[in-house]
């Protein structure tokens, strides 16, 4: 009667350990990149020389100021940007490529952010133009303020481009 009983307990041992390694092997085959499949890597994307512009001190009164960042593929592929948006509601970028602008483009969640896919070939540039309205915050809005506006490629890589300045009435 023991062995029986033995014989049950090495065999449901055997069981187990068969489709643990089974499924062991399933599970490394399912997550491999099998044959001639590859992860899709991080692209290399736009560039900039110019990270972060300082308008300094502004007037509140004086309305809109602006500044240009010139963007760069610098790479030998051609990489695409599909969205560009802005850290706040004050801020309003612009892409400016080829003699075009391509749109305002604003703050997720007041507004559409839409996909824009533009290709950049390699060596191609363009300017992102950052509008800032001081006055979009009213009186609270006076003081050192930082905006960023973001370009992003089709696979989620960011360009951050910032700017300062500090607002008086």
């Amino acid at each position: 009667m023991k062995q029986n009983s033995d014989l049950k307990i090495s065999i449901s041992i055997i069981i187990i350990t068969v489709l643990i390694f089974i499924g062991i092997v399933l599970f490394a085959r399912s997550n491999s990149s099998g044959a001639g499949a590859q992860e899709p890597m991080e692209e290399n994307f736009l560039a900039s020389n110019e990270q972060f512009f300082d308008f300094g001190e502004i007037s509140m009164a004086a309305g809109k100021v602006s500044h240009a960042f010139k963007i760069k593929n610098s790479n030998a592929e051609t990489v695409t940007l599909a969205k560009i948006y802005t850290s706040c509601m004050c801020t309003i970028a612009n892409l400016l490529k080829s003699g075009r602008n391509l749109g305002s483009f604003g703050m997720p969640g007041h507004g559409a952010v839409p996909k824009i896919n533009v290709l950049f070939q390699p060596g191609e540039e363009a300017d992102i133009e950052a509008i800032f309205d001081p006055a979009a915050h009213g009186p609270a809005g006076i003081g050192k303020i930082e905006r960023s506006i973001y370009a992003e490629s089709k696979l989620g890589t960011l360009l951050e481009l910032r700017f300062a300045a500090t607002v008086t009435p």
